[in-house]
């Protein structure tokens, strides 16, 4: 079947988000990697990064992709621009190989694809979100008791791993960082999704700023873009850009799924067939994010030195070869 004007458009932006986004990682490392050498570095807590341009830059253009990104999602359905998100991992993946000589395993690539593959096929089997036509209406899903435990949890667990865990083990625990910047994000979507609706609303001529919900999803949006981006730039500046991609891509598209499925109540729509698939889903990602950690030093290792026979050895080749 022929794809219609509006989808080849969502088609193209999604595309292109990939590219900033996947390209923005690898930026701004270089730029964290420039702001380290004359000042602290982001992984031990400075901010010198904010003066080098170069973090700017891959700021600015990961800005550019997320806009392409949340444009994507005016023009096709979320069931063909989510997972096309998957291919900012390929990009950041292969420009960290050639651009930041950071090698990545064979089982490292597996295991993005398994990565890739598992993420792909619950976004592709993830419910259909409700037909949303006021902030009102989200706020009254946000406020019933399923969303504010999960709201609550996601708190909690974020205050927990930033004052106890990430002190002293953010430096050589990568799910530290990517953990409080997935619970955060799984907030962050549900917010813009809130904005989204306003914007679409106002823009048709019933204006939703003047409610003061709408003000209250925008606070929301900007505290959690700030521990995002904060605890983003510590990871980039700690880890690999290859493993960190893949592993933030997983973490964050499975919460914000669960998050949705939480708040608009989905879940009641699926058939058996769409829960298993998830289920596998689910198993395919954490296989990848196992074989991620497990192999993510094994493409920085050099090759062993030439084996130096001992003089024993020696005379017993030589008698060998003489033989």
């Amino acid at each position: 079947m022929e794809m219609s004007s509006d989808n080849i458009r969502g088609f193209a932006l999604a595309l292109s988000s990939s590219f900033f986004i996947g390209s923005s990682f690898i930026v701004k490392k270089i730029g964290l990697k420039k702001a380290g050498m004359y000042g602290v570095s982001a992984g031990s807590g400075g901010f010198s990064y904010l003066y080098e341009p170069l973090w700017w830059l891959g700021m600015i253009t990961m800005i550019v992709g997320e806009i392409a990104n949340f444009a994507a999602y005016a023009f096709a359905p979320a069931i063909l621009v989510t997972p096309l998100g998957a291919l900012s991992i390929i990009v950041s993946a292969v420009l960290a190989h050639f651009v930041l000589d950071e090698k990545l395993h064979i089982f490292g690539v597996l295991g993005c694809v398994l990565c890739v593959v598992g993420s792909t096929s619950i976004v592709l089997h993830a419910p259909k979100e409700k037909n949303i036509e006021s902030v009102k209406e989200v706020w009254y899903l946000a406020t019933e008791p399923g969303f504010i435990v999960y709201s609550c949890v996601v708190v909690i667990l974020v205050l927990v791993l930033i004052i106890r865990f990430a002190p002293r083990y953010g430096q050589t625990h990568m799910i530290i960082y990517v953990g409080i910047c997935s619970l955060m994000g799984s907030l962050t979507v549900m917010g813009v999704k809130a904005l989204a609706i306003a914007l679409k609303l106002t823009f048709s001529g019933m204006n939703q700023f003047v409610f003061a919900q709408t003000w209250f999803f925008t606070v929301v949006v900007v505290i959690c873009c700030i521990l995002q981006l904060n605890y983003l730039n510590k990871a980039l500046d700690s880890f690999n850009t290859a493993v960190i991609s893949p592993v933030y891509y997983v973490m964050f598209t499975s919460l914000t799924i669960f998050a949705s499925m939480i708040m608009f109540k989905d879940w009641a729509s699926q058939n058996a067939s769409q829960i298993v698939t998830e289920l596998c889903g689910f198993v395919t990602i954490l296989s990848g994010t196992f074989l991620l950690h497990k192999t993510k030093d094994m493409g920085e290792t050099i090759d062993p030195e030439p084996t130096i026979l001992s003089e024993t050895e020696l005379s017993n080749e030589t008698e060998f070869s003489n033989h």
